[in-house]
């Protein structure tokens, strides 16, 4: 080329350099230095922008001369910085306190921070526990004052059981109201293992009354809201792959008699006849039964932001292996959504999609039992026995139907599981207005699909058909939760007031549908009649809220629902709730400015009241008999119906739920120390509760409104920054919830007829140790006194003669103790030193107790060698001590069973490194989940949610590698 052409090509290029250059630069927080990953780089008016990697850096290609770098990040003021030829640019974020007043959700709708007067909690994905999670809810455990997160067994795919404050019912559902991405699920179907927990971006718990008012007649129990995670605007094409690999093994085992000590107390107590049922083996049954298992969890992520379009999707692969032989999770997941924004933004379009398959491997529990009780003598394999197994036999050769099973022989003649598809879709529409600045219309339709087809199958030679009915059963059918509601939201400043004004009104329609058909055989193995269930119902509701601002001081809030529900007859079908609360902003009193430490601090309380209806059945205001009466059948082809009888309706309305609460929300040392302080009263009236009816019908049973309750409590939380500084930083946090629950009525409605004393739970198992009083907690334990010897032993049969009339029988019970924890809490701790990190939860609970029925019903020498049958029974090793020498009613009811449930678990423990790579992010981590339990609890594990420990799917430890791609 000569020199000419040369020069000419050159002139002809420098203006698409001057108009294509690219930058490149780190962005930091001005206040510590670190890193700020993931703030968006954007050229200003166009879709060409960038975001920051694991060190801040970024890389903004073709930026025009003229052009405006728009650097901004979340909780950070925006900085715009004219492009004049730099080749370099570092941007220090400062924050902003504009900024870090978050948006938060409430009800229908959202919020500033600083204009919430209810008590609510947000959970946030950088704050979710730590590992390979597979249920949701475990993202939360410990994590929310007054949120209660009982660990999930070791059951695959178990989740765990959520209580806000304890819930408000006895019988009725206790659990919250869930809204995912707006829609409301069917809590007989809020399956949350169908949410992939790596698509959740936060938890929003509303937990008072003022709060849940909104929602009506299901919020008595609190409301949680997930919202799963969004795409960006203005970001490059952004790819993830995250695995997780995990090993699990149970902890410990039930502390029962070895072969050897079995042979010898069985020597000891036992009759000739009872010797010679001595086997030549030693067996751990429990060994048998339990294996060590895997996890492993994958999920691809992918993510693009345009100026007015932003997209992201997820694929998420969970495979997960019990540690009880034969029990199985699998699930695959995709979770998608798009928002599109149109007309100058005016419109904003959210489509999220859903999808799970679940494949479900269901073990034969019942073989946890069998293995504490079968005889550890015994051998494991018979080839003489049903497939193999060793069995009992009665003399006519079949296998005895009395007698317990062989626990490997249960776990491998049965074929059991579930298949569960779903999909939840939601599509939002948010309109502002055109020339009516705060008007903005917002329509949510959505629908949750589910198909299940759940089958058992037990081999016909197993010996097991006789004792649980049908060998081979299956069912199937669907689910479907649709939702269309709408609002309007108004926002205004009143500048002659200095205070501003929100308002919200709308409507909401949902309907739920079930169907199924259920297939089964009678024990000869012939089939029977198909079973078809239909259930539908309907809710309708009304709401309107109204938020007040007065000079930036005084934060009004009152919201009103007027609710339907079909669950109900027309006369108690439809109920009005409301809520008020107040919010005085402390921070903006001139005297609190000006203190110098204090940056935030605002005085909170409301009133509210709540309902609820999720009775369980459908169409049960319509009037129908009973099997305990008198029926008249009409005969139709060749199948009989029972005609419906009047006099067995009970007029049922819902549950109402009345709810005091103050609460204190505070900030020190530019928030390096913060956190909240609420204290609450809550009664709940018209209990919904299915027993005995009132006098003149005895023996007949409905579902009624029987009673009331009353339960107060003080939830603490706070937040400290133990250092801030560019290479090391470290926060702990920590909640504490003191809760208290008493009956403080048990009466029939109207007539204020008593309610017959019918202790709840079942019998064989909880023996009916716990019953409901007046002015006692629901989880009371009643018992007899144990008398206790010299030693500190029990003395056997030897019990306190309360009434002192000589005779130990039902007058002589107490209550004792309770199966509520008086307080739960949780601590956590996030640590980072340049590109280490670390992280930890710790949970527990004091002031609660079980009922250990697992030694209640085998610690004494009747339970060994008194059956009815050729076997004998293996024991918990406390008969060694305790030598308890029969088992009369009244030792099933002994106090000696009753054990502090006081524990301390470190829930997980993380460590992870981050490498230093220029085109990917890689960070890998190692974390143990249920490291550790100290607990004086004699038993399996401390955390039961019922008080009563029936010898539970042991929940396991794990070990859990982990590498994470960022593309």
């Amino acid at each position: 080329m000569n020199q000419k052409l040369k020069i000419a090509t050159l002139l002809l290029l420098l203006p698409l350099f001057a108009l294509a250059q690219t930058v490149r630069g780190t962005v930091t927080d001005a206040s510590t230095n670190l890193p700020v990953l993931g703030a968006s780089v954007v050229v200003q008016g166009t879709s060409n922008g960038t975001s920051t990697d694991f060190d801040g850096n970024y890389t903004l290609n073709n930026v025009p001369e003229d052009g405006i770098i728009v650097i901004s990040y979340l909780g950070y003021a925006t900085q715009e910085i004219p492009y004049t030829g730099q080749q370099t640019l570092n941007i220090a974020l400062a924050e902003d306190a504009a900024q870090l007043d978050a948006i938060v959700l409430i009800g229908y709708g959202e919020v500033r921070q600083e204009n919430v007067t209810a008590a609510q909690t947000t959970v946030s994905d950088e704050e979710f526990n730590k590992g390979a999670v597979v249920s949701p809810g475990s993202l939360i455990a410990g994590k929310a004052a007054g949120v209660q997160v009982t660990a999930a067994t070791g059951r695959p795919g178990d989740g765990p059981r959520i209580r806000v404050r304890a819930g408000s019912t006895l019988s009725a559902n206790a659990d919250p109201l869930y809204v995912v991405d707006g829609i409301p699920l069917d809590s007989r179907n809020a399956n949350l293992n169908t949410i992939n927990p790596a698509d959740i971006e936060s938890f929003t718990i509303l937990k008072d009354a003022s709060a849940t008012a909104i929602y009506g007649n299901r919020a008595s129990n609190g409301v949680i809201l997930i919202t799963t995670k969004k795409g960006k605007f203005n970001r490059e094409l952004q790819i993830g792959y995250n695995v997780q690999f995990a090993i699990d093994k149970n902890t410990d085992d039930v502390d029962v008699l070895t072969g050897g000590q079995f042979k010898t107390l069985v020597n000891e107590i036992g009759t000739a006849e009872d010797i010679a049922l001595l086997g030549n083996a030693s067996t751990d049954w429990q060994d048998r039964i339990y294996q060590t298992a895997t996890r492993a969890i994958h999920n691809i992520t992918l993510s693009k932001g345009y100026e007015n379009t932003s997209w992201r999707a997820n694929l998420g692969y969970t495979n997960q292996n019990g540690t009880l032989k034969t029990s199985g999770y699998e699930r695959a997941s995709i979770n998608a959504s798009v928002i599109q924004n149109l007309f100058n933004d005016d419109l904003k379009l959210t489509l999220s999609v859903q999808g799970a398959l679940e494949d479900i491997n269901s073990a034969d529990e019942g073989a946890i039992g069998s293995s504490i009780d079968f005889d550890p003598t015994q051998p494991v394999f018979d080839p003489n026995g049903p497939n193999g197994f060793f069995e009992y036999f009665q003399n006519n050769g079949t296998v005895d139907p009395l007698a317990p099973r062989n626990p490997l022989g249960l776990l491998n003649s049965l074929d059991a599981g579930t298949t569960n598809d779903q999909i939840r879709t939601t599509l939002q529409a948010d309109y502002q207005i055109p020339g009516v600045d705060g008007l903005t219309l917002n329509g949510t339709a959505g629908i949750d699909y589910n198909e299940f087809d759940t089958f058992s199958n037990r081999l016909p030679n197993s010996g097991v058909g006789l004792t649980t009915g049908a060998l081979n059963s299956s069912s199937n059918g669907f689910r479907v939760n649709q939702l269309l509601n709408g609002r309007v939201d108004y926002k205004t400043d009143l500048e002659n007031l200095d205070s501003s004004l929100e308002l919200t009104v709308g409507s909401s329609y949902q309907e739920f549908r079930r169907e199924s058909v259920s297939f089964s055989q009678d024990n000869t193995g012939a089939p029977v009649q198909p079973f078809n269930a239909f259930n539908k119902n309907v809710l309708i509701s009304y709401f309107g809220r109204a938020i007040f601002d007065i000079k930036d001081l005084l934060v009004l809030s009152a919201s009103i629902s007027r609710d339907g529900t079909s669950r109900f007859s027309p006369d108690n079908r439809w109920g009005t709730f409301g809520g008020a609360s107040a919010g005085l902003k402390l921070t903006n009193l001139d005297f609190v400015q000006e203190s110098g430490f204090v940056s935030q601090l605002k005085l909170r309380g409301g009133y509210g009241v709540t309902g609820q209806q999720d009775i369980g059945e459908d169409f049960l205001f319509i009037p129908r008999s009973t099997p305990s009466t008198d029926q008249a059948r009409v005969q139709i082809g060749d199948r009989f119906f029972t005609t419906v009888r009047p006099e067995l309706t009970v007029d049922l309305k819902w549950e109402e739920t009345s709810q005091w609460n103050v609460g204190l929300d505070y900030g020190f040392f530019d928030n390096r120390l913060s956190g909240s302080v609420d204290l609450y009263t809550r009664d709940t009236e018209d209990l919904l509760q299915f027993g005995p009816l009132a006098a003149g019908s005895l023996g007949n049973f409905a579902l009624q409104n029987v009673g009331s309750t009353r339960s107060r409590g003080l939830e603490l939380a706070a937040s400290l920054d133990l250092i801030r500084a560019e290479d090391f930083n470290w926060e702990i946090g920590g909640n504490l919830t003191f809760n208290e629950i008493e009956i403080t009525d048990l009466s029939l409605g109207e007539n204020d007829a008593p309610v017959p004393q019918t202790p709840v739970g079942g019998a064989g198992f909880n023996n009916f140790i716990q019953e409901w009083a007046v002015g006692a907690d629901p989880t009371a334990f009643v018992v007899y006194r144990q008398v206790y010897g010299p030693d500190g032993n029990p003395l056997d049969g030897i019990f306190v003669d309360r009434n002192g009339d000589n005779v130990i029988n039902s007058d002589d019970r107490v209550r004792y103790k309770k199966g509520n924890p008086d307080a739960f809490f949780g601590f956590t701790s996030n640590f980072n030193y340049k590109r280490f990190d670390m992280n930890f939860t710790l949970r527990g609970a004091v002031g609660g107790y079980n009922y250990n029925n697992v030694r209640a019903s085998r610690e004494n020498a009747d339970a060994i060698t008194e059956n009815p049958g050729n076997w004998l029974n293996n024991s918990t090793d406390g008969i060694l001590n305790d030598r308890f020498s029969s088992a009369p009613l009244n030792l099933l009811f002994s106090s000696e069973y009753i054990e502090k449930s006081d524990f301390l678990r470190l829930d997980n423990l993380s460590l992870g490194y981050t490498f230093n790579t220029d085109k990917i992010g890689i960070r890998a981590s190692v974390t143990g989940t249920n490291l550790f339990v100290i607990t004086d609890y004699s038993g399996l594990d401390p955390e039961i949610g019922n008080g009563v420990d029936q010898a539970i799917f042991p929940r396991s430890r794990g070990v859990i590698f982990g590498l994470n791609f960022e593309f």
